[in-house]
């Protein structure tokens, strides 16, 4: 059995962690769960490795003047309730990192983050052209509900409980299935097996399932971001010709979106209309209040009020319906409000600390001459780079399996590279 045949981990553990990994998109409550045990577990038997590791202790910095931004908010209640979308993730982290320190992992976590994402995608088309609900018992198991006709209305949303965090879900299920099915097309091209057929029909299912999807999310940020994945593949893997054919599309599609002047009226004819009209955002009006620049303004004007410790964390809603008379959860960019929340030094060091993990994972990407093996780690660096980009528009942080399938893979990236550079060991 695969889960029992990776070296330099507990067998237990890394089996508990693969469970509530598959369990936590459909079943959160179980597969959050199961992450707090492997998390406890990994602390007990590794504390001194984990304290005593320089990045670590830099989050560990981080989480003391989050603490001290939270004594100093407006609201002081709300604050302390925000840390819960940061300390125990910074834990989960650190904990991971010991855990997942082979590329073959990646792999096997891969497979375990995008099944979930086939039966989603089936939920949510019985949501919008079947107008499924869930009675009481089911919500109360699983502990999400199908709206019928989606969050908003007309809009895929599945077991999430808006469409947006469904998205950005789905990028990363997307990117890394694309990642899988071109490393198990290279299996088939030495080796023609029955399972690596299999492994093929099933990733193209779930490829056309996400892909389907992130369209009927009509979230103008995941259509970006699929087509970003797959120009990354492409010019990872030299494919020029599959550059050419997305950045005509993509082109095309922009033009009869943004230019219908200058010969755009034509190309709406070829494009569909629900793609253009939703990129050029013409399909909804929207008061100043809701729309993202006057978010973004309010934000900086904070930070230049509050710049050190900022206003504390999830304070910014209470503040923004303050001044405008409207409720707003979030102000769609996550380290803007991160900087009005916390103050620059916290974002700073927050930036900082996700850049020296991230550069080493590009470095090792561009060096290792496994071929299968870089594949599947550069997947999931195309997938945490979507998630930053998508949170430059939104934020997901709230939403508690987008958040963590966010630091499990940012976790799985770092523990692989030190891993390559200073071969730890799990107890």
């Amino acid at each position: 059995m695969w889960l029992s045949k990776l070296k330099n981990t507990n067998n237990w553990t890394w089996r508990c962690f693969c469970v509530s990994v598959l369990f936590l998109p459909l079943f959160p409550a179980l597969g959050a769960l199961g992450l707090v045990i492997v998390l406890g577990i990994i602390w007990r038997d590794n504390y001194e490795q984990i304290v005593h590791n320089d990045l670590n202790r830099a989050f560990g910095i981080l989480a003391g003047l989050l603490i001290i931004s939270s004594a100093l908010a407006k609201y002081p209640q709300s604050a302390w309730l925000g840390l819960a979308n940061f300390l125990p993730y910074f834990a989960l982290f650190m904990a991971l990192r010991c855990l997942i320190t082979e590329p073959r992992q990646l792999r096997y976590l891969s497979w375990l983050l995008i099944l979930p994402s086939l039966p989603i995608v089936l939920l949510g088309y019985g949501q919008l052209f079947l107008a499924w609900d869930t009675n009481p018992l089911i919500e109360s198991i699983f502990g999400w509900q199908l709206i019928p006709l989606g969050v908003p209305t007309g809009r895929m949303s599945s077991v999430f409980i808006y469409t947006n965090f469904l998205a950005i879900y789905l990028a990363i299920a997307f990117t890394l299935t694309l990642g899988l099915w071109w490393s198990t097309w290279r299996e088939k091209t030495t080796k023609l097996k029955a399972a690596t057929l299999f492994s093929l029909l099933l990733l193209t299912l779930i490829l056309f399932a996400d892909i389907s999807g992130l369209v009927l999310t009509s979230s103008r940020n995941a259509w970006g971001l699929a087509v970003f994945s797959f120009m990354a593949y492409a010019l990872y893997l030299g494919w020029r010709w599959l550059v050419w054919g997305v950045t005509s599309a993509a082109t095309a599609i922009l033009w009869a979106s943004f230019a219908p002047n200058l010969g755009g009226t034509q190309l709406r004819r070829v494009v569909p209309a629900f793609i253009w009209l939703r990129l050029s955002d013409q399909a909804y009006e929207r008061p100043v209040e809701t729309l993202r620049l006057t978010q973004w303004q309010f934000c900086w004007d904070l930070i230049t009020e509050r710049p050190i410790f900022g206003w504390g964390l999830r304070n910014f809603t209470p503040l923004y319906e303050a001044q405008m008379n409207l409720w707003l959860g979030h102000p769609h960019n996550l380290f803007l409000m991160f900087g009005a929340e916390t103050g620059i030094i916290s974002l700073l060091l927050f930036l900082a600390i996700i850049a020296t993990i991230m550069f080493p994972v590009v470095k090792l990407c561009s060096t290792w001459s496994s071929q299968k093996s870089d594949l599947i780690v550069f997947s999931y660096l195309v997938a945490f780079i979507a998630y930053i980009f998508f949170n430059l528009t939104d934020v997901t942080v709230f939403d508690l399996r987008v958040n963590t399938i966010a630091w499990i893979l940012l976790a799985a990236m770092s523990g692989v590279t030190n891993a390559k550079l200073s071969k730890p060991k799990i107890k």
